[in-house]
């Protein structure tokens, strides 16, 4: 279980996020830039900043540790790693358990002694996914992992995902303004807008026959522009 009774940031008398949901396997928060889904998921992992007033309660079957039982995989994996150290020595495990994550996320281990500047975009997200993955997490947090990947990669990386949940087992928080993505990914989503979820419920309904005006506006947008981008 993981439920979020309440989950209020306020800067000074300025109310960003007012939200409540549970994660049954797999969810997915999806808005606009500035619909506050990315400080959601960083109030989650206690990432904010002090001058935020952040009012938050969590009930979960497991504790609640940022990089042991809730991992996140980034945005950029360009700017994730350091430019200056080898695969391997990011891993901060040793290297027999860094071969077995990387064979997961089906990367050749002989990358491992390499440059993050000797791989490609899809290669470095799946080194991302090995690092967060690394740790058994029990709550997988996924912050726009595919916004700098070609549509295939996207494709395969989302892919991969979902596979690696059934055998290991993780919740999946997926904050993304890529509608379409969900699709593949997630089995619940709620829609923000302004901080506050508009509408919500399991990802074919929502996406199908959405009732809100703001969520028919979202996806129809979402699905127009990937159109035309193809």
């Amino acid at each position: 279980m993981f439920l979020v009774e309440k989950l209020v940031i306020k800067n000074k008398d300025i109310k960003l996020v007012d939200i409540s949901f549970e994660i049954q396997e797999s969810f997915a928060l999806v808005g606009q830039s500035g619909s506050g889904k990315s400080l959601s998921l960083k109030a989650i992992l206690g990432m904010l900043p002090k001058n935020l007033d952040i009012d938050i309660s969590i009930k979960s079957d497991f504790e609640l540790k940022r990089g042991l039982s809730l991992s996140i995989v980034p945005q950029n994996p360009f700017t994730a790693l350091s430019p200056l150290t080898k695969i391997k020595d990011q891993f901060l495990i040793d290297i027999k358990k860094a071969e077995k994550f990387m064979r997961y996320v089906e990367l050749d281990k002989n990358l491992l002694f390499r440059y993050p500047s000797e791989l490609s975009g899809g290669q470095l997200q799946r080194v991302i996914i090995a690092m967060a993955l690394c740790t058994k997490p029990k709550l997988l947090m996924l912050d726009e992992p595919t916004t700098a990947l070609d549509t295939r990669t996207k494709e395969s990386i989302l892919n991969l995902i979902k596979r690696l949940q059934k055998l290991m087992g993780y919740k999946i928080l997926f904050v993304t303004h890529d509608v379409d993505a969900t699709r593949s990914l997630c089995e619940e989503i709620a829609i923000l807008k302004n901080g506050t979820i508009v509408e919500r419920g399991l990802v074919y309904e929502v996406l199908e026959n959405p009732v809100s005006e703001y969520a028919k506006k979202l996806i129809a947008s979402n699905f127009k522009y990937r159109g035309k981008r193809s």
